[in-house]
């Protein structure tokens, strides 16, 4: 099949007699799979796609993966996202010294098949309450291999997942499925399961998960790939270990394959009358008319996660009924009608707060306020629909450490208060540039 012309013919022009609808189709399909890696996914392998392939299963993917065009896209996107090094210590900018050679040899290990990826460096991320959440971080060139992984194969079952399930997914986004809650919610589904699964990329079989996988592909070579990531060694300080189960947070492959194990629960959900289901990720929601068809829904959850090697959190998950109970769902607080930012993610934007504003700090105030904007300008665009209140806070809270810092600089104790406000009034930040979250959401909700 040849490429399509750079330009579309209008519907029912000819050129040289050829009819131009299979033109506009072919161009309306790269429409519609525009995300999807060109170098792989051509019209020919698209229409297939759409069409449905021979069992539903795909062969012969491993020379899509270790195609040099799909490793450079690969590569691109690794350099982009930037990252710390491996176990091997090799930095992005190392790599990309010699790019073209490192992609050429990794393209010829892919193809002879000694390829082997490395262990996976864990670190640990402070979480707002306290804890910790394991990252893992796999070196350059094993990110590069699952970022081409990724390119042949979601598309694949990309076609086949959910509509309600918009976390990691080609233009979905946390406020796709805050908005469909919403929405739910108004139009009267107020009982609602408010689910947790108990530590989900640390827990999910491995054999269960591959056997999801194989629904879809076929190619021996390609699934090998996959399982090595899944089995290779995790690394943490000295010490080391093969894991039994789970799919690394950090890994590039991992946000995609959480989707596949997930998606059964997806269509099982979704096939159930009198509910909507609205998942992000391992967190989701389950909105129903009736309590009980809310009790309903929370009961096949369980048995289908206990199925599946899984654990609801026993404390965090939970049914409620919306019109007299408050839940919490992707960092906002759904209350009665009303959305807030809930109380972790207002602690965790204080603390980045503080951290750029010690009552000692040094720097000039007009730096401090360039280092603080994008980070409420940030903090405004995910919360912007929250209660007005809370972005009042937000920028008291702002500019009482501001003023604390200038209050310092006067040879005056303790934190800003009483005459403070006046000698520096809201207005003199202002005209500094500070960003004021209470300003910008009356311009939006002025703007017709």
């Amino acid at each position: 099949m040849q490429d399509p012309p750079s330009s579309v013919p209008a519907v029912g022009a000819k050129q040289g007699g050829e009819n131009p609808a299979p033109i506009i189709e072919r161009r309306a399909r790269r429409e519609r799979w525009a995300w999807a890696e060109a170098s792989i996914w051509t019209d020919r392998m698209l229409a297939a796609l759409e069409e449905g392939v021979k069992g539903g299963c795909w062969f012969s993917l491993i020379d899509k993966v270790c195609s040099p065009k799909n490793l450079w896209a690969s590569w691109a996107k690794v350099a982009r996202n930037k990252g710390s090094a491996g176990v091997d210590g090799v930095t992005i900018e190392q790599f990309q010294k010699d790019a073209e050679a490192n992609l050429r040899h990794l393209s010829q290990r892919l193809r002879d098949g000694t390829y082997r990826p490395k262990p996976i460096r864990r670190t640990q991320i402070p979480k707002a309450d306290g804890t910790r959440r394991p990252l893992g971080i796999p070196t350059v060139q094993d990110r590069i291999v699952q970022g081409a992984v990724r390119h042949a194969i979601e598309p694949i079952f990309e076609r086949h997942f959910a509509q309600h399930s918009y976390g990691f997914r080609p233009g979905r986004g946390c406020k796709d499925a805050l908005r469909r809650v919403d929405a739910l919610l108004k139009d009267g589904y107020r009982y609602v399961v408010d689910a947790d699964l108990k530590s989900y990329f640390d827990t999910i079989p491995h054999d269960l998960l591959m056997r999801q996988v194989r629904l879809r592909v076929a190619d021996g070579r390609v699934l090998r790939l996959i399982e090595s990531f899944l089995d290779a060694n995790i690394m943490e300080g000295t010490d080391q270990w093969t894991p039994m189960a789970g799919s690394p947070q950090g890994a590039v492959l991992s946000p995609l394959l959480s989707n596949i194990y997930l998606d059964p629960l997806d269509h099982l959900m979704a096939d159930q009358p009198g509910l909507e289901m609205v998942r992000y990720a391992d967190d989701f929601v389950i909105l129903c008319r009736t309590q009980q068809q809310a009790q309903d829904a929370l009961e096949q959850v369980r048995r289908w996660t206990a199925r599946a090697g899984l654990t609801l959190h026993p404390d965090k998950t939970r049914l409620i009924d919306a019109a007299t109970e408050s839940f919490e769902f992707l960092g906002y607080r759904f209350d009665k009608g009303r959305r807030y930012a809930r109380d972790k993610s207002k602690q965790k934007l204080r603390a980045s707060i503080r951290a750029l504003t010690p009552r000692t700090s040094g720097v000039s105030l007009q730096a401090t306020i360039a280092c603080l904007n994008p980070i409420l300008r940030g903090w405004f665009g995910y919360f912007k629909h929250a209660r007005l209140g809370t972005l009042r806070e937000v920028d008291g809270y702002v500019r009482t450490r501001l003023r604390s810092i200038l209050r310092k600089r006067c040879k005056r104790k303790g934190r800003a208060r009483g005459a403070d406000h006046q000698r520096w009034p809201n207005a003199y930040f202002a005209e500094l540039g500070l960003f004021s979250l209470d300003r910008a959401q009356r311009a939006a909700c002025a703007s017709p």
